[in-house]
């Protein structure tokens, strides 16, 4: 595939969800390894990348600029690049614990609701449990997985027991747990 037939937002997106595979869950399936704080080498990436993709350092920078989700970060000299949140490989984004708003939503679908207000919003096989700040992303997320319900969560509750939440560096709203006691639906709230 030629480069010029690269730079379309097709292919960009196509290109960023195995990017996104491969540095979230599955960086063994090109043969590269995350350190710790999960950072591979940018060189190495674009190499093994590269016969499936046909990309280079500048198309990389454009498909990470231009990604709505702003799912990754390179490192300052552009040596590094990590995803910024949703792993399910074990990592730590040296992430600082921070003072959420006083509400958070999280964006589901229909069929989870009875199991979410048994259990709980849990993070499953991911490191966090994802909230947004705004209820238009609660909804575009929970619309993913089918009909859409969206969930309140009063994160000032859950501070005041230690709940401990994590700003992720594309906004995404980070925690371990969100129990039942601390949901409410958003549709019960404003009717």
């Amino acid at each position: 595939m030629k480069q010029k037939d690269l730079r379309n937002k097709d292919n960009y997106n196509r290109i960023s969800k195995f990017i996104s595979l491969v540095l979230r869950h599955s960086p063994e399936i090109i043969g590269i390894t995350l350190d710790k704080n999960g950072w591979t080498d940018t060189e190495t990436l674009i190499k093994k990348l590269y016969p499936k993709f046909g990309i280079d350092l500048g198309i990389l920078k454009e498909i990470v600029a231009s990604d709505n989700k702003q799912r990754y970060s390179f490192s300052a000299d552009f040596t590094k690049i990590r995803a910024n949140q949703g792993h399910s490989v074990s990592v730590d984004l040296e992430l600082l614990p921070q003072k959420p708003p006083a509400i958070l939503y999280h964006g589901t679908a229909q069929r989870f609701v009875q199991s979410i207000y048994q259990k709980g919003i849990q993070k499953q096989n991911r490191q966090y449990v994802h909230l947004s700040k705004d209820l238009e992303t609660a909804q575009k997320v929970g619309s993913r997985h089918g009909e859409v319900f969206v969930f309140q969560i009063d994160t000032c509750k859950m501070l005041n027991e230690g709940y401990l939440f994590y700003l992720s560096e594309n906004g995404v709203w980070l925690t371990d747990e969100v129990p039942s006691r601390f949901l409410s639906s958003y549709d019960e709230l404003i009717e």
